[in-house]
């Protein structure tokens, strides 16, 4: 039997951390499978990140603000660096060059334009006609969606391919979910909390996000209220916004039952930790948090797929509970009432997550991210 060929792939994600959000997480993950078989180089301003087999280049960042420089700047210095030499070109960036597109925020465009119609629409246009930011990111956009054989566009979530479909008819080649890696041993709660200085009695809800506002925090406090003062939270993610979180738990009496812990560079840690996983996120396009908590064997509360991708692929009841309104307070507080009252159904929501996190692993995933990559490589030779 002939051995697949052994591929030369590039990978530009300008922020390569661990520490970083899904894009970061979904893009290390798929180069730590891929090293095993496949030459990858990983092209980023920043990295955080060593893998055996896996070459990293350091790009330059002269100017880092404003942003939309930075990324032009980033665009046309990997498309310099990776124009010859690669079987594939694997992009998680708003660049206009790569084999393979992968697409995990709602387009600009999308953002501008949809619902809007008449002066509304006009003023839109305005706005980007008077704004070389708006100008230079629409133009990337619009480069990097327009179809060739050469290229396929992925996206995350069955949401996100709906609402790409709409903005940009025809760009979307496949939908490759992130996958997950699955817990191996024993999870020992009481020592993952010891480990991680939180308390060993009590009811402990976990939050991940490195934007508290846009994910839910401020309703998941407000929630916290109304819960026994047995019930506590884990919040994780960007250190920058803990003081003005603080300050709003100081001021409605949750200093004592709320653990800002910044960023883990494993955030398995607090998975093990914890009791339940809280995400009433305002806009989310898949939320690996998510699929990772399940994986943990972590019952979930999540957003519907209005707000959130992921929540396509779950059934309420089932192996998550969707909440239909992310900023209301009192039904988010209603719902982790239940859950902490209702054992039964803690241990169903449980069972179950593990269940849908296991047939979701990263080998699996990978799998069909290499099945693209030789289609392409056989079309582009």
């Amino acid at each position: 039997m002939t051995e697949p060929r052994r591929l030369r792939i590039a990978v530009l994600n300008r922020v390569f951390s661990p520490t970083g959000g899904g894009a970061e997480r979904y893009s290390i993950a798929l180069v730590e499978q891929l090293a095993q078989r496949h030459e990858i180089h990983v092209f980023a301003q920043q990295i955080d990140h060593r893998w055996p087999g896996v070459s990293y280049h350091l790009m330059s960042s002269p100017l880092t603000r404003p942003r939309w420089i930075n990324l032009l700047w980033y665009a046309v210095t990997t498309w310099w660096a990776t124009r010859h030499g690669f079987d594939i070109v694997h992009s998680h960036e708003n660049t206009w060059h790569g084999h393979v597109q992968t697409v995990h925020v709602l387009p600009l465009k999308y953002n501008l334009f949809q619902g809007r119609s008449g002066l509304r629409r006009l003023l839109r246009y305005l706005k980007v006609a008077t704004s070389p930011r708006l100008l230079v990111y629409l133009a990337m956009e619009h480069f990097r969606f327009v179809p060739t054989q050469r290229k396929a566009v992925v996206v995350t979530s069955p949401n996100l391919k709906s609402l790409v479909a709409q903005t940009y008819p025809a760009s979307v080649t496949a939908m490759i979910s992130p996958g997950v890696t699955l817990p191996s041993g024993a999870i020992d709660r009481h020592a993952a909390r010891q480990e991680l200085a939180l308390p060993g009695q009590g009811f402990l809800i976990a939050f991940v996000a490195n934007d508290y506002q846009k994910k839910g925090l401020s309703s998941l406090l407000e929630a916290l209220r109304c819960l026994p003062v047995e019930v506590e939270l884990a919040v994780v993610g960007n250190p920058s916004q803990i003081g003005r979180f603080q300050r709003m738990a100081s001021s409605i009496g949750l200093a004592a039952r709320v653990h800002f812990l910044g960023h883990l560079r494993d955030v398995t840690q607090l998975y093990r930790a914890a009791d339940l996983l809280a995400h009433p996120t305002t806009e989310d396009t898949f939320a690996m948090v998510v699929l990772e908590a399940m994986a943990y064997g972590l019952p979930v509360v999540v957003s519907d797929t209005r707000y959130c991708g992921i929540a396509g692929m779950l059934t309420h009841g089932v192996n998550a509970i969707i909440l239909s309104s992310p900023t209301d307070a009192a039904q988010l507080s209603s719902v982790l009432a239940q859950i902490l009252a209702d054992k039964s159904l803690r241990e169903a929501l449980a069972s179950n997550a593990r269940e849908f996190a296991q047939q979701r692993a990263w080998p699996s995933i990978a799998a069909e991210q290499e099945a693209m990559y030789f289609n392409i490589a056989e079309r582009t030779s």
